[in-house]
């Protein structure tokens, strides 16, 4: 993957093998959301989960067609905590996307149609999760990750 891919507004976590980006507008939760999928990964209820990148990071396509995401270099490895600010963790540089999560979604629906479970990023179409303003990110990221 090149470094110099698209930079995008957007967290991700790297949950297993497959990557979570976290998209939505400035303080929608894609920190919080971050933070307690690294939890969940901690406590057991997801596979080793570490940070990507919070706030920037960037795309690009890789060699076999998939998205991937990867941390911008200047905040790598930080993430913002509300109300203690930037902390350090654990992070790996990138990761294959798996799953994209649009906070504060406008198209969020109780029973989502099939459509709006999906998403063209960077021309890459990947799984999605739209998720209403104000409403808890986490057991629809959870429920994703761990059913079928």
């Amino acid at each position: 993957m090149s470094a110099d891919g698209a930079s995008i507004h957007a967290s991700a976590v790297l949950a297993g093998d497959r990557a979570v980006l976290i998209r939505g507008p400035s303080g929608a939760g894609k920190s919080r959301l971050a933070f307690q999928l690294i939890l969940a990964g901690r406590a057991g209820q997801l596979p080793a989960t570490r940070l990507i990148g919070d706030d920037r990071v960037r795309l690009a396509k890789s060699d076999d067609g998939a998205l991937l995401v990867r941390s911008v270099a200047e905040l790598a490895g930080q993430i913002e905590i509300r109300g203690l600010g930037l902390r350090r963790l654990d992070f790996v540089p990138d990761g294959r996307v798996g799953l994209v999560v649009d906070l504060a979604a406008a198209d969020a629906e109780r029973l989502p149609p099939p459509r709006a479970l999906r998403t063209v990023v960077s021309g890459i179409d990947v799984p999605r999760i739209p998720v209403a303003a104000g409403d808890d990110a986490l057991l629809p990221v959870l429920a994703f990750l761990t059913t079928t």
